[in-house]
């Protein structure tokens, strides 16, 4: 029953621009510098590639899903908006550190976008926790430029994974080797088919809507094996130039260097980049739109996995509360991610999801403490984890912020990994976003 909800409250959105009437079946590559501090932002293009066949989305082009962090445009002479979509980055993130406080940073982003048939403008915006516009670049692309690069097909090995259907109708997950030597490629490929069909497709919605995607590995051989790890004094030579301490934080596992990441993978056709790390140590990350990493020997690497790619993949936020740095979201407006609110807006939220009387916002059926939850999960009443885990409302503790912003259960795989499901509120958000690129 919850899949046919979930597929009833699929997005209606109007078809917007022609995809065959604006562009090629290619794609383009813009590679940007974001640097700054926390109160200041700079943008400056550093390339342009014509890459491999397009494998995004071909309606619904002038129509993000959700606003994320940041915003890429392509218009027409007359300002008409021919493509547009939204991302998040480790330099915005970065922002919110007290080392932004201190001294400037510069990180690379790299964004895809259709390859127009005429010349057009791009235009990209950086938006604050408000929505407000911070930074943005404009900036001319005609598709004869002489100096937009041609890319061509990688040297390294790629093997399909799984295929359901072609790129222009299904969703392209494209996962990158890290930190796998020339003589770990059995080993990669067995690690990165492991962690999509017993990790992803092991997990609903996935399960149920595995025929909507599809996914190729590609491995690019190390030079060293595993990871860097700085506070251990140790930085490795890869493919991916990955490291754990990520703003000073042991288990935030990264790569800044996403030109790398894109030139590893040639003119193979994807939409979202899964870099698989060759590590046992606990780790992993994801930026909504940009690049999940995922280790593949801890006891919980899938676990993570999924979790991070839930913030990659469909933009959901954290649900913990760890009040770790300067709180990320401002009761006066209402967040982007579809799983958390400040009650500012939110109706736009799960309010149609509620049982009738549900007081918001909801207190908590229980007065243990959250590690105390976890260390105990395996043990709970089962009656009392489907509580925690199925009862919707609104519940306070969300956004890595203890107080104003609120979950829509008490217990989910975006709070913690003990959590075997994610909550009705996250799967219809996946389920949205799997129907937003394939419908």
């Amino acid at each position: 029953m919850m899949l046919f909800t979930i597929l009833l409250t699929s997005l209606l959105l109007a078809p917007g621009p022609s995809f065959e009437e604006n562009f090629e079946d290619a794609t383009l590559r813009l590679d940007y510098t974001m640097c700054g501090d926390a109160s200041h932002t700079d943008i400056y293009l550093a390339d342009m590639q014509k890459t491999g066949p397009w494998a995004g989305r071909r309606s619904k082009l002038d129509q993000p899903l959700l606003r994320g962090d940041c915003q890429i445009a392509l218009k027409a002479d007359d300002g008409t908006v021919l493509y547009a979509n939204s991302f998040s980055t480790l330099f915005r993130e970065w922002q919110q550190t007290a080392e932004a406080k201190d001294r400037p940073r510069a990180y690379e982003n790299c964004i895809q976008v259709p390859f127009p048939k005429k010349p057009v403008t791009a235009e990209l915006t950086v938006t604050d926790i408000h929505g407000k516009v911070t930074a943005s670049l404009r900036h001319r692309v005609d598709p004869e430029d002489i100096l937009i690069r041609k890319a061509k097909p990688g040297l390294n090995h790629v093997r399909t994974i799984l295929e359901s259907a072609s790129a222009a109708n299904a969703i392209d997950l494209v996962v990158l080797s890290e930190g796998y030597t020339a003589t770990q490629e059995d080993k990669f490929f067995a690690d990165a088919s492991r962690l999509v069909k017993d990790s992803l497709f092991a997990t609903a919605p996935y399960t149920a809507l595995k025929d909507k995607f599809n996914i190729r590995a590609v491995f690019a051989p190390s030079q060293d094996e595993g990871p860097s790890i700085p506070h251990e004094g140790k930085w490795n030579t890869t493919a991916a130039n990955s490291h754990y301490d990520t703003f000073y934080s042991e288990r935030y596992l990264t790569s800044s260097s996403m030109r790398k990441i894109y030139d590893q993978l040639g003119t193979v056709p994807f939409e979202h980049v899964i870099v698989l790390v060759n590590t046992p140590i606990y780790g992993g990350g994801g930026i909504f739109n940009s690049v999940t990493l995922a280790t593949c020997d801890h006891p919980s690497s899938g676990i993570v996995f999924v979790h991070e790619f839930g913030h990659a993949f469909a933009g959901l936020a954290d649900e913990y509360a760890y009040d770790e740095f300067e709180p990320m979201y401002s009761p006066d407006t209402e967040p982007w991610e579809p799983n958390i609110t400040t009650l500012k807006d939110f109706g736009s939220k799960w309010a149609d999801m509620l049982p009738g009387g549900t007081p918001v916002p909801t207190p908590p059926s229980h007065d243990m403490p959250y590690f105390e939850v976890r260390r105990n999960w395996d043990n709970l009443d089962a009656a009392l984890k489907k509580e925690l885990t199925g009862k919707l409302g609104v519940f306070e503790g969300a956004g890595n912020s203890s107080k104003g912003v609120y979950r829509p259960v008490q217990e989910c795989r975006m709070r913690m990994n003990e959590c075997e499901s994610f909550c009705p509120v996250c799967q219809r958000a996946i389920a949205r976003t799997i129907d937003y690129y394939t419908r």
